[in-house]
């Protein structure tokens, strides 16, 4: 699957406003229902689910990256939404760097291990150092879409 096809301009924010990685979820799983991805009656089951699997352990990876996720009844297929933040936001992180590229993803409960494979590509952002750091420089959604449909597939 080729990033671009997962991130669509409508679930994009360049600038994230969250001072804390619940409220980074919180934004996401907002610009997922401003994009019509999830209901508005879902958002409360949404942000509990991603919560949870955030309280058992930490999404924050390395140099910057992380990829909040959680399982959930209300979608039939992967969806994501994509920020970034200049200032970074704190995820705790494996090495302590505040998140810059902020990545959920929401998976069908029902079918978790046909995605597997995709997730385990989109966290092979954090050692694509150059197309990391692309998305994080990029400051306008349009210039993430560019950037994205130059990505490899994952």
């Amino acid at each position: 699957m080729q990033l671009s096809e997962l991130f669509q301009e409508d679930v994009i924010k360049v600038g994230l406003e969250a001072r804390d990685k619940w409220e980074a979820i919180e934004e996401l799983v907002d610009v997922l229902v401003s994009a019509h991805e999830l209901r508005l009656n879902d958002r409360s089951a949404v942000i509990d689910a991603v919560n949870v699997r955030e309280r058992s352990f930490s999404t924050g990876l390395k140099y910057g990256l992380a990829i909040p996720h959680g399982t959930v009844e209300c979608v039939s297929e992967l969806v994501a939404a994509m920020g970034t933040s200049e200032a970074g936001v704190p995820f705790e992180s494996a090495d302590d760097a505040p998140a810059r590229l902020v990545i959920l993803l929401l998976v069908p409960k029902a079918s978790f291990q046909q995605y597997v494979p995709i997730l385990a590509g989109i966290t092979g952002l954090a050692t694509a150092a150059g197309l990391r750091d692309a998305l994080v420089a990029a400051r306008t959604v349009s210039e993430i879409t560019k950037v994205l449909q130059g990505a490899p597939e994952v």
